[in-house]
């Protein structure tokens, strides 16, 4: 009788023991994607006050230019939002998000065409993101392109625009955005190829900076395209109808 009650209770131990056990193999990751997505919302409140120093696509860029030179170094410099000049920032929003003043951080309308055009290709060409997408990217998440990232640029993307103003996103996009190899940033991309400052960029040159960023490695390699010269044309047209926040 006392052998048959111990070993009812070691079965009774033995059997909440795995219960516990497959709790946490179901909350574990919960968990684990809860206190990421902490994480990604408690930077992003830091840099509402401090601008950030570096980010996931900086970092894997130098990473990949030091596999050549180890002693590579980027291009980049924080210029505050008054000393860019309001061209380069018409032009961004003219040929990176034109609805940039009016959208919750997400535009549900070019995301759709997105869609219907990687299906059509069977593979993701083009995500459709807005500019506080492209630097939720930047800030935090890697180049690749499959819709687990996307989802997830998507929630940094309303984290961002909950807490922060439109100014202050264009702000730090304009500061850590891939304007070339190895080239972050508006300063750094006036001086990398018109040795100038940020601040005194022409429309011209904004617009050809600004048509550049979908592709900037390779436009820093060919500067002299035709698409790149009728696409600049495009978009300094379009530039005045650019409302700045």
């Amino acid at each position: 009788m006392l052998n048959a009650l111990k070993m009812g209770t070691a079965a009774r131990t033995k059997k909440a023991g795995g219960r516990r056990w497959l709790k946490w193999l179901l909350l574990g990751p919960l968990l684990l994607v809860v206190l990421v997505q902490l994480y990604f919302f408690l930077m992003i409140l830091w840099w509402t006050q401090f601008n950030p120093g570096s980010t996931s696509m900086m970092r894997q860029q130098l990473s990949v230019l030091r596999e050549k030179n180890p002693d590579a170094k980027l291009e980049q410099a924080w210029v505050p939002y008054a000393r860019i000049s309001n061209n380069l920032k018409r032009a961004v929003i003219a040929s990176e998000d034109a609805n940039f003043a009016e959208h919750d951080g997400v535009d549900w309308d070019a995301l759709e065409k997105a869609y219907e055009r990687n299906n059509k290709r069977h593979k993701v060409v083009g995500g459709g993101s807005t500019i506080t997408q492209q630097l939720a990217k930047n800030l935090f998440l890697s180049g690749s392109r499959n819709y687990l990232r996307k989802g997830q640029e998507l929630v940094i993307a309303y984290m961002l625009e909950a807490v922060m103003s439109k100014q202050r996103i264009l702000e730090i996009y304009l500061n850590v955005v891939e304007f070339g190899r190895g080239v972050f940033g508006a300063e750094a991309a006036a001086r990398h190829y018109y040795r100038i400052p940020a601040a005194n960029l022409s429309a011209s040159q904004a617009a050809r900076l600004a048509v550049m960023l979908p592709n900037p490695r390779y436009y820093d390699d060919h500067r002299r395209t035709n698409y790149l010269a009728r696409r600049t044309a495009i978009i300094q047209r379009r530039m005045n109808a650019a409302d700045l926040p």
